[in-house]
């Protein structure tokens, strides 16, 4: 017997639109991507950024979970738990679009006792594989001891464009890889410290107040700590100075190529923290630094000028590959 094979067939329809999905459909959710808006003024779904991450459970590399931020402040406590993987923070000018809290470290926690450092971010990013653009990332708590901007212990977490703004401990960087480009940071002591492994990439560094830039962690076992390339450090007046860092831990590793350096580094650049025996551990270094700041003959003889193919070979896929071999879009 003759079969009917048209699309009159329910039978038939099935299968032709289950073959399309399968298909047309499938590839269509492979290449797709969650967006979410946010808006202070409460013109979008979402008034509140936390808010919205809470609303989706987590991105892939496939289908990336986009936050879309308007232009407002908010205040507001941002976390990004460790599930969260994927997702992306955009703003629409970093000016403008501002996250800020007002935590430091003196506060007294519900048992009465002072918060403590690492319980201060405005911002904490747990998750791996997260993205920032285009936004201010601020604690506002002013010149008052540690109070943090921003907290990152996930790996992969790349900010572009973005500002961070603080004083004491702006940035901690604790653990995994990040990548910074085209940033603005600010602070006056140790306002990048953590025991990440980062990479700087034309980045501007803004001293507000006599102080240390850097107080990296780093273990003896991980070849790089903070790598600024092609950065800029200024200061706020030009009576300030600030040393270019100084050890929290034995082994910290800190190196600025290519760095432009105003006045406001001292000649000495380096800091043992009152740690002579750090001088033989710590790993610190540089190479092209120009500028009024830049003093190679001045510098701290436990510190290190890189030649020109040492330099070379301190690449962003050299510091950040680890084991999985990641590349930062760039």
């Amino acid at each position: 017997m003759k079969r009917n094979f048209s699309l009159n067939s329910g039978l038939t329809r099935f299968a032709f639109f289950l073959l399309f999905y399968l298909t047309v459909g499938a590839s269509y959710c492979l290449f797709a991507q969650t967006e979410l808006f946010v808006a202070a003024d409460g013109s979008a779904k979402y008034k509140s950024v936390q808010e919205a991450i809470m609303a989706v459970p987590a991105g892939t590399h496939d289908n990336p979970v986009i936050i879309h931020i308007k232009p407002g402040t908010y205040k507001e406590l941002i976390y990004i738990q460790r599930e969260k993987r994927f997702f992306r923070l955009v703003g629409e000018n970093a000016l403008k679009t501002i996250l800020t809290y007002d935590l430091n470290a003196n506060l007294t926690g519900r048992d009465g006792k002072p918060i403590g450092t690492f319980r201060t971010p405005s911002t904490q990013i747990d998750a791996d594989d997260f993205t920032a653009e285009n936004i201010t990332f601020e604690n506002s708590a002013g010149p008052v001891g540690q109070a943090l901007a921003v907290r990152v212990d996930g790996d992969r977490v790349q900010f572009r464009n973005c500002r961070f703004l603080g004083w004491q401990d702006t940035i901690l960087l604790n653990r995994g890889r990040q990548y910074f480009e085209d940033c603005y940071i600010e602070g006056h002591v140790d306002f990048i410290f953590g025991a990440a492994t980062a990479f700087f990439e034309r980045c501007h560094i803004h001293c507000l107040r006599d102080g240390y830039i850097t107080a990296a962690s780093t273990p003896d076992n991980q070849p790089f700590g903070f790598v600024f390339s092609h950065c800029k450090i200024t200061g706020a007046a030009p009576n300030v100075k600030a040393y270019l860092g100084r050890p929290w831990r034995a082994y910290s590793n800190v190196i600025y190529l290519n760095t432009e350096m105003s006045e406001v580094v001292r000649p000495e650049g380096w800091n043992n923290w009152n740690f002579p025996e750090r001088e033989k551990t710590a790993r610190y270094a540089e190479f092209g630094s120009t500028g009024p700041g830049a003093n190679p003959r001045a510098r701290m003889p436990w510190s290190k000028q890189l030649t020109k193919s040492e330099a070379k070979a301190i690449t962003v896929e050299k510091v950040l590959g680890g084991a999985d071999g990641w590349k930062p879009k760039r």
